[in-house]
């Protein structure tokens, strides 16, 4: 199938629309006709700039309240649409795309409106045109996909198809039977694509604002696509998205996320078990970009949790801190994208490694969802890990575990250090606090690339305002990426982005095999303060000790328990440089994060954020 996108998906100028769709592989666009009315240009123009783009104009849309209007409405109806033919000529389309009727004057008879709907094919027929009809979930007769095939049947004109839009036909709870059954794929006028989370809202609303790509939502937009292939269906599938951060987002950016989107759907559609990516099984390292002195205080923070300086990089200015099978890589080479990062972001995360079962499929992976390849210069006899843009301006590099050896015996030194062992074993999972226009594109970049599952989203409370936070987890549950996004200036995700200058990893959280020893050789100066109040009330909500309770406030310990009975224990470091830490130990098979306690911690973090900056 062919891919298009309707230019109300995107945001800026029709030019630029046109252009993001081009540079991101799209074949076709729909023209929404406030796009061609706001443009200085004539039709003919915009027809002679999608040419020369490569992009083929598919449609011209939408035309509302057409059918079951009385006089004088039902004239003026068919006059404007008359005119409107002249428009899709100089356009070069041969679509033109109606909406079933919402207006307070329309008719329910389904007579009248198959007349009208086929008078109005009759004209599109005189002017070689063809007339899509949609079924708007709003409608005021027709708002069920089904009714508007009933309306197009009762036509019975070669030149009217139904128009298939999977938000309208699954937001009513639509099923496919009637397609499946009942449609002739001759009879499909055009297919548009959209996704969306699950929601209890007025159906308007959540048309005009939580549309998103498939895959970014929960629509079943796959068995939609696989139900079109078994019909043999080989024409455009066309995304028409209607959110508001798509609108506020760069048109580049936006564009490339809907042809992965493509890409996946078709992928996944393509056969009943779709090909499974390269097992991601670890985080392999953490790349922190410092300059001179400016990593001093994050160093001693990671020093007090017990990792030492235990390699150097053989040619450039990077050391590996380690602990259990925690790899801490400090990069201060100057000319390297670790410097760069340090350039906009500061002391920051720029970027991570993960562990994969088959590093060629996966670039090649990589590669088919057009995701941008780094490279960097290695030394003779260096490793040259692989990676790729992710989200933000980090980096995701690529290892393949091999028995024999690990990347920093080819590319590090050791470095003889005494080390106080803290019990860190591994990294338990990393926050990537993002921006509200970043939060659907970061969750898909690993569902798509990795084939992460992404788990519902859940409102996390900081005293300044909510946190929305899903996570991405590997198949074997190794890797876990908390994505949090807030609209709150002031609470914990923004103040991170805001001295950050962009999205990037807020949270490193390690496992532990002792927190008591852990927590206690992180000294209290560099715990999270923890109130009283709370320990009250877990001795109160799970029944406590109050001996075990005084232990836990002694090191300011937060605690959970599933109704399992599994156990957490955590806790968190003050921050540096907006970045801080957690230190964690499950017990009886908890699996989940100690959600629980967000509020506590968030609340936490702001009253240090307050403290430090005087108020």
């Amino acid at each position: 199938m062919k891919t298009a996108l309707a230019t109300v998906t995107l945001s800026g100028t029709l030019p630029a629309k046109l252009e993001a769709a081009a540079a991101a592989g799209f074949e076709g666009v729909e023209i929404f006709e406030n796009d061609l009315l706001q443009y200085e240009g004539s039709p003919a123009d915009v027809r002679r700039m999608a040419e020369g783009l490569g992009l083929e104009i598919i449609a011209l849309q939408p035309f509302r309240d057409m059918e079951g209007m009385p006089e004088p409405y039902r004239s003026q109806k068919f006059s404007y649409l008359q005119r409107k033919f002249a428009l899709a000529h100089e356009l070069g389309t041969s679509r033109l795309l109606m909406c079933s009727n919402v207006s307070p004057y329309a008719s329910g008879d389904r007579e009248q409106c198959a007349a009208d709907l086929h008078a109005l094919a009759d004209m599109a027929a005189q002017e070689g045109l063809t007339l899509g009809y949609e079924a708007l979930a709003w409608g005021r007769f027709i708002a069920d996909y089904e009714d508007a095939w009933d309306l197009v049947k009762r036509a019975d004109h070669p030149n009217l198809g139904i128009n298939l839009d999977t938000f309208h036909m699954f937001a009513r709870g639509n099923t496919l039977g009637c397609l499946r059954d009942e449609i002739p794929v001759d009879k499909i006028a055009l297919v548009q694509i959209a996704d969306a989370p699950i929601m209890q809202m007025d159906v308007l609303q959540y048309s005009r604002h939580f549309r998103c790509f498939p895959g970014q939502g929960d629509l079943p937009v796959v068995d939609f696509v696989r139900c079109l292939q078994d019909k043999g269906f080989d024409d455009y599938l066309s995304h028409e998205i209607f959110n508001d951060e798509f609108r506020s987002s760069s048109a580049k950016e936006k564009a490339v996320d809907g042809m992965r989107s493509m890409i996946w759907l078709q992928e996944q559609a393509s056969q009943k078990e779709p090909e499974q990516a390269s097992e991601i099984t670890d985080i392999e390292f953490v790349e922190f970009a410092v300059e001179g002195d400016t990593g001093e205080e994050l160093i001693g923070l990671l020093n007090q949790l017990g990792f030492r300086e235990t390699h150097r990089h053989r040619s450039k200015n990077v050391s590996l801190m380690r602990q259990g099978d925690i790899n801490l890589i400090l990069n201060r080479e100057p000319e390297s994208q670790a410097h760069e990062h340090f350039q906009r972001h500061g002391v920051s995360v720029c970027a991570l490694a993960f562990a994969s079962s088959d590093l060629k499929s996966t670039l090649a992976r990589a590669d088919r969802y057009h995701l941008q390849r780094f490279e960097h210069q290695a030394g003779p006899g260096e490793l040259n890990i692989p990676a790729i843009r992710g989200v933000g301006d980090s980096l995701v590099y690529f290892v393949e575990r091999n028995g024999a050896y690990r990347f920093f015996d080819i590319d590090f030194v050791p470095v003889e250090a005494e080390q106080e062992q803290l019990g860190l074993q591994r990294i338990d999972h990393m926050g990537q606090s993002v921006a509200k226009t970043d939060f659907l594109s970061a969750s898909f970049f690993y569902k798509s690339l990795f084939d992460f599952d992404i788990e519902p989203s859940q409102d996390l409370p900081d005293i300044f305002g909510l946190v929305v936070s899903r996570t991405a987890k590997s198949a074997n549950g190794r890797v876990r990426i908390p994505i949090n996004m807030t609209d709150a200036r002031e609470a914990s995700p923004q103040r991170f982005i805001q001295r950050s200058k962009g999205s990037g990893f807020q949270q490193v959280a390690f496992e532990c095999e002792d927190i008591f020893k852990a927590a206690a050789g992180a000294g209290p100066e560099n715990l999270l303060p923890i109130p009283a109040n709370y320990y009250d009330d877990i001795e109160a909500r799970f029944a406590l000790e109050p001996a075990f309770v005084a232990k836990l406030k002694a090191h300011n310990l937060l605690y959970d328990r599933s109704e399992e009975g599994g156990e957490l224990f955590h806790f968190y470091t003050r921050e540096t440089h907006g970045v801080f830490f957690e230190v964690l130990q499950r017990t009886g098979g908890y699996s989940r994060y100690g959600e629980a306690n967000a509020h506590i911690r968030l609340a936490a973090q702001s009253r240090q954020y307050e403290l430090q900056n005087g108020r």
